[in-house]
């Protein structure tokens, strides 16, 4: 979206929040870099005392002052109030919980990277971020991943906030960034040196991801004089299986640091759509800025999908501009089956045996390219068109062709692995669904679109066989919601605890496996639970 564009919406964004009593319009400096803005955020223009809109009051969260422990001193470039305006301290920020979506390719892999259509949707496995704000008297943050063992704390004075407050570096919450300052990178460097220390080196490089996407989303947002922290993860998606994980993470820290900052409003049910669309941008930006720390180069695609939920098109004719992404809204929620072979895979290496068919064969390999991307389309189409009732056997066998279909190319392509071949003669053995690789392949991950009329003894039976087998089998759904807020932190669980259930930091650490965090605040799975909100 064209800046013009953008300074545009979330002005008139911003403005029905006021409408709706969500807050006072954004001032001008709010949308765009002042020339006259100190390197601390305060004014020369004599407006020191001007606010930045208390969005986020939706959610219950206290209107920042300068006493607040959430909303202290300057953040993220906006003013405090001045010294004869200044409220009675606010009570300590709630621990509060975010969640955020995996995702799966349901179309058009690899020939997505010839400029074709791809299909990836949202699934229900899901990460979860639980943010618990220290007293006054403590200056940590601490990240804590305890599924990839991951827990390391940092002295909040002593990071390198001169670095990230430089005028010529500083980017603010409305920016779009599209690169990562090597600067800043640079000096990240001394606080993520001493994580996990005796972990072996592979590990440790995993933990120095995760913990650089932390810091540059934590230092570019937050100010010196954020309150302590702790930001604890779990994640219910298995990593490294080609399901969008870091991706789900980084929506998580995004949405969580953007919410501690004030400058999201909602979700909430009277929340005007376009209002919701540009929360959901904002989240997705800095989504990607956190993608850029661990993979260097994204596609943009896995945070689009965790952010929005239900599922987009994708594709990129050239290389040398952004892609082209379209959500699709009204993606149905559909049942299915996940199934990951343990075999490890490589990105790179799949898509380099495509190349050097396409090299060797060309005119058939681009047929078959050609071939995926009309499936991605037609399946397009097909979602899209009004006579598509997801109830009807019809309307999911076409769907479940054209999954077949997909399959069978890839294969061709090459890019296949004997235990995903496996898992889809056991699926097609019980006649439960339509079954293909979706990713790179070469190991990895199958999906199966299960049939609506799939007696539970088939499924059961499918399941046992899967289980003697070593495969690690999920039933989630397709096309689900994106990310969503529980502020605070309680559940209307089947708890007898007066008001709901409290989540608090030794209720998540104690939840055992996927299982284990899914029971306790697993969005969408008990119908009675009230809490999750969602921007739609």
């Amino acid at each position: 979206m064209a800046s013009k564009e953008l300074k545009r919406r979330s002005a008139s964004g911003v403005k029905m929040a006021a409408e709706n009593g969500n807050g006072p319009e954004l001032r001008k400096s709010d949308l765009q870099s002042s020339p006259h803005e100190c390197h601390n955020g305060e004014t020369t223009s004599g407006k020191g005392n001007e606010l930045v809109a208390p969005v986020g009051h939706d959610l219950g969260v206290p209107h920042p002052s300068v006493d607040s422990p959430a909303g202290s001193g300057v953040i993220n470039g906006s003013n405090p109030r001045s010294r004869y305006d200044r409220k009675m301290s606010s009570p300590m920020m709630p621990a509060f919980m975010v969640s955020a979506p995996g995702k799966v390719i349901v179309f058009g892999e690899h020939a997505v990277v010839y400029g074709k259509a791809a299909m990836a949707a949202a699934i229900s496995l899901r990460s979860y971020l639980l943010v618990t704000t220290l007293s006054k008297s403590r200056r940590t943050i601490t990240l804590r991943f305890p599924d990839i063992s991951l827990d390391h704390t940092w002295d909040i004075d002593s990071l390198p906030w001169a670095s990230f407050s430089d005028p010529s570096k500083k980017k603010y919450y409305y920016d779009l960034v599209t690169s990562l300052e090597p600067g800043l990178v640079e000096a990240m460097q001394p606080h993520l040196s001493t994580i996990s220390p005796k972990s072996p080196e592979d590990v440790r490089k995993i933990h120095k991801a995760a913990a650089s996407a932390f810091l540059y989303l934590f230092l570019s947002l937050g100010s010196q004089s954020c309150p302590a922290c702790i930001y604890t993860l779990r994640s219910t998606l298995p990593i490294g299986a080609g399901l969008g994980s870091s991706a789900s993470i980084s929506v998580c820290l995004s949405a969580a640091l953007l919410l501690q900052i004030r400058t999201l409003a909602g979700p909430h049910p009277d929340q005007p759509q376009d209002e919701a669309e540009l929360q959901i941008e904002r989240i997705n930006r800095w989504a990607f800025v956190g993608e850029m720390c661990i993979h260097g180069n994204p596609s943009g695609v896995d945070n689009t999908v965790s952010t929005g939920g239900k599922a987009v098109i994708f594709k990129r004719e050239n290389y040398s501009k952004p892609p082209k992404v379209t959500p699709l809204r009204n993606f149905p929620e559909l049942p299915l089956l996940l199934v990951n072979s343990r075999q490890p895979r490589s990105t790179a290496t799949e898509v380099a045996k495509v190349g050097a068919l396409k090299e060797a064969h060309p005119t058939v390999t681009d047929s078959m390219l050609d071939s995926i991307g009309k499936i991605t389309e037609s399946a397009h189409e097909l979602i899209a068109s009004p006579h598509y009732d997801q109830d009807d056997p019809a309307s999911i066998q076409k769907l479940g062709d054209l999954i077949n279909m997909n399959h069978g190319l890839l294969v061709s392509l090459g890019v296949s692995h004997p235990k995903l071949e496996r898992i889809r003669e056991l699926v097609d053995d019980t006649d439960i669904g339509w079954t293909k690789l979706t990713g790179a392949g070469g190991g990895g991950c199958a999906i199966t679109l299960l049939k609506p009329s799939t007696p539970s003894t088939s499924l059961k039976y499918l399941e046992s066989k899967l289980d003697a087998e070593g495969f690690e089998r999920f039933e989630t759904t397709l096309g689900g919601d994106g990310v969503g807020v529980l502020w605070p932190a309680v559940l209307r669980n089947e708890s007898d605890e007066e008001g709901g259930e409290e989540i608090d930091q030794e209720k998540f650490l104690k939840a055992d496996g996927r299982e284990g965090v899914e029971k306790l605040v697993g969005v969408g799975l008990l119908e009675k639970r009230e809490g999750w909100k969602f921007w739609r």
